[in-house]
């Protein structure tokens, strides 16, 4: 296999992070090349997908393929390693039929119309959770756009079954980018609700509840594409895209969801800015048309919002992560974002950006628990060296010295890079950085750990089999307690 993928121009080595893997297994000990910190003791798990055929079809879209969960486990030095399909409905109709069953963000199975009006936005909608991961009280969570959770053993990875919340705020599109305040105690999310009057629907989860509140209802006339939002300290940020929807032609057209979006600049983008104190609208703040995937950061300095996004100039990043494209035979440029900062001044006025960093930066993450919401100084994420070159470096970026350090490796291309602090860490960057990095040349992945103040190598943990690039993951110091 290796020597395969060795054939292959340098720029599309990459391709192998976007073919099927089949394998499931565990592992007590990985190989382990470094030295693994003993007060690193907690899990890693990673969401994303991992099948992209049933039987003799093939999904479209990167976002499209089956999830599969990857578990790292650290103790005293030493790494574990399992994963497993998630066993949604959609994974397991598949798997019986033969077929794809159910309508995936890119891939539509060509029901009848009859069937897709009475499918589109009912719990039917295909569960195939392969975005991120979440906790909510002891329970683990996998996630996607639509809001059908699934509950996993964060330990095996078994799957325990669709979750449904005991009070459900409305809605058919959502985020798989939940926000927690931690000095509220409070998670935080919105929903769309697609209807002939459209809205936003923001929420919160106390914590120690499951119960979703309403905090905040805005109308939507042609609801955008939103996949994260923001929130600082007193503020919910929903930044309203150009890439638009309307209800009734995602129920009747036959097409899947990605092709029902329409880019629309000259409606430009507004930033929506809801008090979560007591719902109400702070105001709608207008800026220039751009798309973008995630959020990084947002705080407030007196009067004025800031708002750190990973923005792209139009929503042609879309059409170029569909498989054909990343999996074709000449190398194709990929958009590549950039790490922009929105000022909005809270009493009027234009939004406007200043770019933090061009070097191409997907996948953000801060030191979430001491600074989401708040002034900060560090963002890690991956990078790319050029547009043909997919993800093939990770990033520390500083944003107040407008500078970054970079790690890369020949034929290797890392994922999200997760910051964990060290225990009773004072600076900002003291801890350590996780990312599953895909070595095209050995054809299998390993856990890259790096010092996040040097940002230098510590240790790397081999897994015996190559991972397909993932989308999030969260770090949990205990899966056994309740936040």
């Amino acid at each position: 296999m290796s020597s395969s993928v060795e054939q292959v121009e340098p720029q599309s080595k990459y391709k192998l992070g976007f073919t099927t893997l089949e394998d499931e297994i565990a592992m007590s000990d990985l190989p382990v090349k470094g030295t693994v910190p003993t007060w690193l003791s907690g899990t890693l798990v990673r969401n994303g997908p991992a099948k992209f055929e049933v039987g003799t079809q093939s999904y479209r879209h990167w976002f499209d393929g089956f999830a599969m969960l990857h578990h790292f486990s650290f103790k005293d030095g030493r790494v574990g390693y399992a994963n497993k399909f998630l066993e949604s409905n959609a994974y397991k109709t598949a798997k019986e039929t033969g077929k794809i069953s159910f309508s995936e963000f890119a891939t539509d199975p060509c029901r009848s119309i009859f069937s897709r009006i009475q499918t589109a936005f009912s719990p039917k909608a295909s569960d195939n959770a392969n975005v991120n991961v979440t906790r909510l009280g002891n329970r683990f969570l996998a996630m996607t756009e639509i809001p059908v959770p699934i509950e996993f053993d964060p330990e095996t990875l078994k799957t325990a079954g669709v979750y449904d919340s005991p009070n459900r705020v409305p809605g058919q599109l959502t985020t798989a980018h939940p926000h927690y305040d931690f000095e509220r105690r409070e998670a935080y999310n919105y929903i769309t609700h697609m209807a002939r009057q459209s809205s936003y629907n923001v929420y919160r989860i106390p914590s120690g509840s499951e119960k979703e509140e309403l905090v905040s209802s805005q109308p939507a006339s042609e609801p955008s594409y939103m996949h994260s939002f923001g929130l600082s300290e007193n503020y919910v940020i929903l930044a309203e895209y150009p890439l638009v929807m309307q209800p009734l032609e995602l129920m009747v057209h036959g097409k899947p969801f990605a092709e029902n979006l329409h880019w629309k600049p000259e409606r430009g983008t507004n930033f929506v800015v809801i008090d979560k104190r007591d719902g109400k609208l702070v105001g709608t703040y207008h800026g220039a048309a751009f798309f973008a995937f995630h959020h990084v950061n947002a705080f407030e300095k007196g009067d004025d919002l800031i708002v750190d996004i990973i923005g792209y100039n139009d929503s042609s990043i879309i059409r170029a992560l569909y498989l054909d494209v990343l999996r074709g035979e000449s190398p194709t440029d990929i958009p590549m974002g950039e790490l922009r900062r929105y000022m909005i001044h809270l009493k009027g006025g234009e939004a406007e950006y200043v770019v933090l960093s061009k070097e191409g930066p997907e996948l953000p993450r801060i030191n979430y628990k001491k600074f989401n919401g708040k002034e900060y100084r560090y963002v890690y994420a991956t990078g790319s060296s050029g547009p043909r070159a997919f993800a093939d470096e990770l990033l520390k970026i500083d944003v107040q010295k407008a500078s970054s350090k970079v790690w890369s490796e020949p034929d290797c291309y890392p994922g999200e890079a997760v910051f964990i602090s060290r225990p009773s860490a004072l600076a900002e960057d003291d801890g350590l950085v996780l990312s599953i990095v895909l070595d095209a040349k050995a054809a299998n992945s390993f856990l890259l750990i790096l010092d996040a103040t040097t940002f230098t190598e510590v240790a790397r943990a081999v897994v015996p089999h190559h991972i397909p690039f993932g989308l999030h993951g969260q770090y949990y110091e205990t899966t056994t307690k309740s936040l």
